[in-house]
């Protein structure tokens, strides 16, 4: 993770980011062109100068439950591998070629580790349904609807939908929605079970009570009646009693228990 240092700076991954180095178009020029001639420490400057390149992409994925070492060092890779194929004959800036490069590994990165396991099918999908919606977007400067894409991408609705939430980052119950100093309210502070109010505490807490005023075999037929689900038969086998002893003792344990309520 981050290291904040005593001075400000920050470590990833044992580099300081303050003391990273910035290489003008013309030294990554030269530096790419001794690369493709096979010079290795023109390739290792190379990815030095560029890191800071890696920081800012892997900054855009912060809000992501995410080690920032681990997404460092794949932004890294994705940057090692722009250098590796990096076109010097074409009129290109490295930088427009390396930032897809280097975002692509990152999201290959989260999409292969994320906690649900999706199918390639599915992520895939996915992928061509956010590029969908990015297209709308762009043409009709609104957002577009869920029709919309899947008319455009040619595929049923209901398998977009099912798609772009496979997708979705599963969000903890403990992360926060509001920080205000120490005072925090998180996920789980806002979640409640609608049964579960103060009148059916408050019901249940008044059934104990009442269960307690009956007597032993009254309190245990209604044990094994109501919260067991045994019949009335096989209770009067477990007991020794008849069906109809245990029917009459239902009845008035159910009695006692209505008129304490």
């Amino acid at each position: 993770m981050y290291q904040k240092q005593p001075s400000g700076k920050v470590e990833i991954c044992g580099v300081n980011t303050s003391s990273l180095k910035t290489l003008s178009d013309e030294e990554k020029r030269r530096l790419l062109l001794a690369t493709k001639e096979g010079n290795k420490t023109a390739r290792e400057e190379l990815i030095l100068g560029n890191l800071r390149l890696v920081l800012s992409i892997v900054g855009r994925f912060s809000g992501r439950c995410e080690n920032a070492d681990d997404l460092f060092q794949v932004g890294c890779i994705g940057l090692m591998k722009a250098i590796d194929h990096f076109n010097t004959d074409l009129d290109v800036k490295f930088s427009t070629y390396a930032v897809p490069m280097i975002i692509g590994e990152v999201r290959r990165y989260l999409r292969d580790n994320n906690v649900i396991r999706v199918s390639r099918s599915t992520r895939d999908l996915a992928y061509r349904a956010l590029q969908a919606r990015e297209e709308l977007s762009k043409a009709s400067e609104k957002e577009p609807t869920v029709e919309e894409i899947a008319t455009l991408i040619k595929e049923p609705k209901t398998m977009v939908v099912a798609a772009m939430e496979s997708i979705v980052e599963p969000v903890s119950l403990y992360d926060a929605l509001y920080s205000d100093g120490d005072d925090a309210v998180y996920v789980i502070d806002q979640l409640k079970d609608p049964c579960d109010t103060d009148e059916t505490w408050i019901d249940n807490m008044t059934l104990r009570e009442a269960l307690e005023k009956l007597g032993e075999r009254e309190r245990h037929i209604v044990n094994m009646r109501f919260y067991r689900g045994r019949t009335q038969m096989e209770i009067a086998d477990e007991i020794g009693i008849s069906q109809a002893q245990v029917s009459r003792l239902e009845k008035g344990a159910i009695e006692k228990i209505r008129r304490y309520f």
